[in-house]
């Protein structure tokens, strides 16, 4: 079991959306969906993605880069890269589909906390 640290306010996210905060020297990505948080690595695991500039639509949130899609409540992948063809096979030869690193999330009092 990690160490539970505070990263955030509740009232630093609105409902539907995400942010990226620091902490250990790592980029986590918090998400409040339908009143409860979610926290993952901000980094999409095929080539490191700003996932905090992605698109998310309900647990599923989408990298920019390449469209690799995951779910926050478990780090499942939903889509490894986006399209089809010859260079899509490609890429997913190169880089097996891996799972998003997702954490613990406890809310205490007004005060988000991720287990790292």
């Amino acid at each position: 079991m990690g160490k539970l640290t505070r990263l955030a306010n509740i009232n630093d996210l609105t409902e539907g959306t995400m942010r990226k905060y620091q902490v250990q020297g790592i980029d986590i990505l918090i998400a409040r969906i339908e009143g409860k948080y979610y926290a993952a690595r901000n980094k999409c695991p095929h080539l490191g993605g700003d996932l905090s500039k992605g698109k998310l639509e309900g647990t599923i949130v989408t990298c920019p880069r390449h469209g690799s899609q995951f779910n926050l409540t478990d780090g499942s992948v939903v889509r490894w890269l986006k399209g089809a063809g010859l260079i899509s096979a490609i890429g997913k030869t190169l880089k097996s589909p891996q799972k998003l690193t997702t954490y613990n999330v406890k809310v205490d009092g007004q005060d988000i906390m991720v287990e790292i």
